[in-house]
C-alpha cells in the first residue's frame, strides 16, 4: 500500500478504494449502496457513516480481521483513520522471518543509502545483487537493510539460496504465511500462487542469501513491475541479466578501527589501525580478531605475529557474532569448489597467493607462460582460454580483475598459502618467483620503464627474498632497488635492501656476488639518504672484497670504487675522491668504452670533483663532453642527460656565464617536471638552481614558483645528483 498521510475517514476510504482498484460506482454496487452515498463520504460531506454502512463497505473492500472492526470504528468516528492503516500493516507484517539484527553492526552507511536509493528509484533496480568475496559482509548488510527499513515493508522473507533444491520449500512456507497456498499443493502451483500474490501486493522484500547463480534465483523472481524489492547476496559475479549488480568492497579504515575499539578494551587508535591494515579491513576478519582479542586478552603485537605466521589456524577460530562461520572455513569452501570445477583456475589462485595483495599485471603470467604448471601454462598461452580461466577465478570471488590486473585480498592469500601441502607450497612459491623474475622491465634509469616497475615493485617487496633459491629473483632485487632510487623513493629502497646483506651472507657466503650486490645497493641508499659515514664504511668494505674476489677491472669493482669516491667527497676528502674517480674513469673507458652509461656517470663524478677543487675550466670541458655524448646516446629527456645539463650549468655559473647557466637550468627544470614530476628531488634541485640563477642575474621578479624551492632548499645545488653506479 502506498504511504500517504490519512487524517480523516474521507481520505481513508478514497485510499482503500483506489488500492482495491475500484471506481466509486463499482464500490457502491459491491456494497449495495448508492454512488451518491460513497461520493459524499469520500468528499467529506458526510464525515461519518452508520454502522451498517461501514460493515457493507468493509465487506466490499475485502477487509478481514483484525482490520475490519477498526475500519467500522473509524467510519463511525470512534477511532482515528490512521489506526486502520496501522492495523493493516500489523496484519501483513506477520510474514517476517529475517534473521536477528546484529547489534554491533557498524559502518556501511553510504552503501546502505545507495541500495535504498536504487530500490526506490526505478523498476529496473528493484532487484539488486550484492556480490563479493567471502567475509565481505554481504549477509550482514542485507540483514541490516531489512531491519533498518522494516517500516517500509509489510512482508519481509529470507530465503537461504545456497542449496537451490531447498528454495521451493522456503517459498512454500511464505505462501502458507500469506494464506495463498495450502499444505500439500504441488511445487509449481505453489510457485505460481506465491509469485501472483506478490505481484498483487506492495511493500514486500525478498532476500535470497548466498545464491550460487542467476539461474537458481530467476524462476522465483516476481517480475512484472511488482511493487516489492529483492536483494540477492552471492560470492559469484555475473548477475547483470537479472539484477543490478553491486560489488561490495572492504570497510573504510575508520569503520574497521571503530569496530575494533568498540569490542576490544583499551585498544588504542594506532594499534587498531595497525590491526585493520594487516586484516585488510575485511569485515569478518575484523569481527573474528575483535572476538579473539576480547576473549583471550592477547596484545596487539602478539596477535599480529600470530596472524603473520599462523593465519589459517587463527582465522579458523570459530565464527564471529552473527556471522555463520569463520573466514578460513568460508575461503576453504570456495577454494575446494574451484579445485573441483577447474584445477587450472585453482592453480592460478595459488600462484596469486604468493604475490602481493596489490594488482598483479596479467602480463606477468602471459609473458612467462613457460614457467607456469601444466594446463595453466597452456591457457596463459591462449588468449581465449586465459580469459575463461580468469572469469572462473573471479566468479568465485577469490580475486577481482580490472584494467590493472588480478587482485587478491591479503587474508585470502594467507589462507590459500597455508592450505597447501609443504611440497606443493614450495613448488607454487617457486613458480611465482620465476614469473616475477621473468617480468624484469630492465633499464631502471629510463622513465619509459617506470610504469612497469611501479606495477612490479609491490610483488618484489612481498617475495621471500631472504630465503629464495632463485638467482634471477635476487638479480631482480638489484634492479628494483635501482629503480626506487632513480624515482627518489629512498625509504622504500632501504626497506627492500637493509637486511639482505646479512641474510644473504648467511645463506650464500660473504663473497657471493649477490651478497656483495646487496651491500653495494645498501651503501647507495645510505648515501642518497645523507648517511655518509655509514655509506663510506660499507662501500669501502664492498670495494675491498670485490677487488680481491673479482679483480680491479671488473665492472662491479669499478661500481664500488665510484660509489666510494662519492662518499669521500661528501665527507670532505675531495682529493682522494678525485684520484679514485680518475682511476675509475680510466678503467671504465678501457673496459666498457667511452660512451657506456657507467663510464659517463663516473666521468660526471670526476667533473664534480674538479669543480669542487676549483679547476672549473677542466670541469666545464669534461661536463660538456659528457652532455654531448648523453644527448646522442640517451636523448635530451633522459635523467642522466639532465644531470649533465645541470652539472654544466653549475660550471658556467661559477665561470660567470650566468645567462647560459640560466638557459640550461630552465630547460632542465621544464624537462624534469615533465619526466620526473614536480616533487622528485632532482626537479626540486633544478628549481632551486634556476632560482639562484635568476637572483644573481637580478631577475627576481621572474622567480615565480621557484621562490618557494629556493627558500626550502637553501643554498644553490652545485650539482643536483651524485649518481652512484649500479
Amino acid at each position: 500500500m502506498e504511504q500517504q498521510e490519512v487524517t480523516a475517514f474521507a481520505g481513508l476510504l478514497r485510499l482503500l478504494r483506489t488500492e482495491a482498484g475500484l471506481t466509486q460506482e463499482e464500490l457502491a454496487e459491491a456494497a449495495g449502496l448508492s454512488p451518491r452515498s460513497v461520493s459524499d463520504l469520500e468528499r467529506g460531506i458526510n464525515r461519518t457513516a452508520r454502522k451498517d454502512t461501514a460493515v457493507l463497505l468493509s465487506n466490499a473492500l475485502g477487509l478481514t480481521e483484525p482490520v475490519r472492526p477498526t475500519f467500522v470504528a473509524a467510519a463511525r468516528g470512534l477511532t482515528p483513520a490512521a489506526d486502520v492503516l496501522a492495523a493493516m500493516r500489523g496484519a501483513r507484517t506477520r510474514a517476517w522471518n529475517v534473521p536477528a539484527r546484529n547489534p554491533g553492526f557498524t559502518g556501511r552507511e553510504e552503501l546502505l543509502a545507495d541500495v535504498r536509493r536504487r530500490l526506490q528509484s526505478a523498476d529496473q533496480a528493484v532487484v539488486q545483487a550484492l556480490h563479493g568475496m567471502g567475509g565481505i559482509g554481504k549477509t550482514q548488510l542485507a540483514t541490516e537493510y531489512a531491519h533498518r527499513f522494516a517500516d517500509s515493508y509489510d512482508l519481509a522473507w529470507w530465503i537461504n539460496a545456497e542449496q537451490v533444491g531447498l528454495i521451493g520449500d522456503q517459498v512454500a512456507a511464505l505462501g502458507l504465511a500469506l494464506g495463498c497456498v495450502q499444505a500439500g499443493d504441488a511445487a509449481e502451483a505453489i510457485r505460481t500462487a506465491v509469485l501472483a500474490e506478490l505481484r498483487d501486493r506492495g511493500r514486500w522484500l525478498l532476500i535470497f542469501d548466498n545464491a550460487e547463480s542467476p539461474a537458481d534465483v530467476a524462476p522465483w523472481l516476481p517480475g512484472g513491475g511488482s511493487g516489492g524489492h529483492v536483494l540477492i547476496t552471492s560470492r559469484q559475479r555475473g548477475w547483470d541479466e537479472v539484477a543490478v549488480a553491486v560489488e561490495m568492497d572492504v570497510l573504510a579504515r575508520p569503520e574497521s578501527v571503530a569496530i575494533l575499539q568498540s569490542r576490544v578494551a583499551m585498544l588504542t587508535e594506532d594499534d587498531a589501525g595497525r590491526l585493520a591494515a594487516e586484516l585488510g579491513d575485511l569485515p569478518l576478519a575484523i569481527a573474528q580478531a575483535a572476538d579473539f582479542m576480547a576473549d583471550t586478552g592477547v596484545a596487539p603485537d602478539e596477535f599480529l605475529m600470530l596472524l603473520r605466521t599462523r593465519a589459517l589456524q587463527l582465522l579458523s577460530e570459530g565464527s564471529a557474532g552473527s556471522y555463520p562461520g569463520s573466514l578460513a572455513a568460508a575461503t576453504g569452501l570456495i577454494a575446494d569448489r574451484l579445485e573441483s570445477l577447474d584445477p587450472a583456475a585453482a592453480e592460478l589462485a595459488s600462484v596469486c597467493a604468493f604475490l602481493a595483495p596489490e594488482p598483479i599485471p596479467e602480463t606477468l603470467f602471459t609473458d612467462a607462460a613457460s614457467f607456469l604448471p601444466g594446463e595453466l601454462a597452456a591457457r596463459a598461452s591462449d588468449p581465449l582460454a586465459w580469459r575463461r580461466t580468469i572469469a572462473r577465478l573471479t566468479r568465485q570471488s577469490l580475486a577481482r580483475v580490472d584494467h590493472r590486473g588480478l587482485q587478491m585480498h591479503r587474508l585470502t592469500q594467507a589462507i590459500l598459502r597455508e592450505r597447501l601441502a609443504p611440497a606443493r607450497a614450495t613448488a607454487t612459491r617457486g613458480c611465482a618467483e620465476a614469473i616475477l623474475a621473468a617480468g624484469n622491465p630492465g633499464d631502471p634509469p629510463n622513465p619509459v620503464t617506470w610504469p612497469r616497475w611501479a606495477q612490479l615493485t609491490p610483488h618484489v617487496l612481498a617475495a621471500d627474498l631472504a630465503g629464495t633459491n632463485n638467482p634471477d629473483l635476487r638479480e631482480l632485487v638489484r634492479y628494483t632497488c635501482w629503480y626506487l632510487i632513480e624515482r627518489g623513493d629512498n625509504r622504500t629502497a632501504l626497506d627492500l635492501v637493509k637486511d639482505l646483506p646479512e641474510q644473504w651472507r648467511g645463506r650464500l657466503g660473504e663473497h657471493h656476488e649477490h651478497t656483495l650486490t646487496a651491500a653495494h645497493y645498501l651503501g647507495w641508499v645510505l648515501l642518497q639518504m645523507g648517511r655518509y659515514g655509514e655509506s663510506r664504511d660499507l662501500n669501502q668494505a664492498t670495494f675491498t672484497r670485490r677487488r680481491r674476489v673479482l679483480g680491479e677491472d671488473h665492472p662491479d669493482t669499478l661500481y664500488s670504487a665510484h660509489n666510494l669516491a662519492i662518499t669521500l667527497r661528501k665527507l670532505g676528502d675531495v682529493e682522494a675522491a678525485r684520484d679514485l674517480d680518475q682511476d675509475t674513469v680510466d678503467r671504465q673507458r678501457r673496459v666498457m668504452g667511452d660512451d657506456h652509461h657507467s663510464t659517463l656517470r663516473a666521468a660526471a663524478m670526476l667533473a664534480a670533483d674538479l669543480r669542487e677543487l676549483g679547476d672549473l675550466q677542466a670541469a666545464r670541458d669534461l661536463e660538456q663532453d659528457i652532455l654531448d655524448r648523453r644527448r646522442r646516446a640517451l636523448g635530451p629527456d633522459h635523467p642522466d642527460t639532465l644531470t649533465s645539463a645541470t652539472g654544466l650549468a653549475a660550471d658556467l655559473r661559477q665561470l660567470g656565464d650566468l645567462e647560459a647557466a640560466r638557459d640550461l637550468d630552465q630547460d632542465a627544470l621544464e624537462r624534469r617536471r615533465r619526466v620526473l614530476g614536480e616533487d622528485h628531488p632532482d626537479t626540486l634541485a633544478s628549481a632551486s638552481n634556476l632560482a639562484a640563477d635568476l637572483r644573481e642575474l637580478g631577475e627576481a621578479p621572474k622567480l615565480g614558483r621557484q621562490r618557494r624551492y629556493c627558500a626550502e632548499l637553501g643554498p644553490i645545488q652545485a650539482i643536483d645528483a651524485n649518481r652512484p653506479l649500479s
